[in-house]
């Protein structure tokens, strides 16, 4: 966590916890491309009797990402915990441009740390400022910086990192495949109340040869990513179980933010 500016420069380990790494990484894909090509996807917890989605189901999470697409630039906010520490990103985020910025806080083992965060799908950049307000608020503090305040670096193995790229494949221009989603093994697993509203909450495609992974099977043997749908197809949250007490939450807005611009300062940009 203490490593936010300076990134991870060692290869993450191949574990347990590394393969589903890169598990989800192909999940996310799924959805992308509608078939194979993409980042991540998501999955979920558990309804007594996980089972396998009705058409009704899969449309509507199929559906997921071009709503989010719809509404953007919109509010996320990003959580994740570690054995060293927590880290939370409240930001705006525009699938249209694929750049999203925002508040960082990390706390827990080290130094707390806290300012600035912009990222698109290259990478990351932070910049020094006290979080304050919501998070429309960033994008006017990051304006008025110039481009040399900013601290760029690639992506790493952090859990953080693997949040902040998995916030920015949540939107899509067109729908998903339903038919090829259904049939790549995500599964209904729940339903759940976030703010009094109810959700459906899905596990997400298997990576081949496992997309016909048994609903009754193990934990293991579910994809590590879950959302929570409403009856529209509005995707509320997302959740990603990178193992070993790893865990990355994103939290929708589902409303778009008007009136703000992202700004160009950290690409460089004028």
């Amino acid at each position: 966590m203490r490593r936010i500016r300076s990134g991870t420069a060692a290869k993450a380990p191949r574990t347990p916890g590394a393969r589903r790494v890169r598990r989800a990484r192909w999940a996310a894909g799924v959805l992308t491309a509608a078939a194979c090509a993409g980042l991540l996807l998501l999955t979920g917890g558990g309804d007594s009797r996980p089972r396998p989605l009705s058409a009704d189901e899969a449309q509507r999470l199929a559906l997921a990402r071009f709503r989010t697409y719809r509404i953007s630039p919109s509010e996320i906010t990003v959580r994740t915990a570690s054995g060293d520490g927590t880290a939370v990103v409240r930001a705006v985020v525009d699938h249209r441009r694929h750049r999203a910025v925002g508040w960082y806080e990390v706390t827990g083992a080290g130094r707390p740390d806290d300012g600035l965060l912009a990222w698109d799908r290259s990478g990351l950049a932070v910049a020094d400022a006290s979080p304050t307000g919501a998070a429309e608020d960033a994008l006017r503090a990051a304006g008025r910086l110039k481009d040399t305040a900013w601290k760029r670096r690639a992506f790493g193995a952090a859990p953080l990192d693997t949040a902040l790229r998995l916030a920015l494949s949540l939107g899509a221009d067109r729908p998903d495949n339903a038919q090829l989603l259904a049939r790549s093994g995500p599964l209904r697993l729940r339903d759940e109340r976030v703010d009094g509203r109810r959700y459906d909450v899905f596990s997400g495609p298997r990576p081949r040869p496992n997309a016909s992974a048994s609903p009754a099977g193990t934990r293991g043997d579910r994809s590590p990513l879950s959302y929570w749908i409403d009856d529209k197809g509005g995707m509320r949250r997302v959740r990603v179980d990178l193992g070993e007490g790893r865990t990355v939450t994103l939290d929708l807005g589902g409303v778009r933010v008007r009136g703000v611009v992202l700004p160009g300062a950290p690409w460089g940009e004028r």
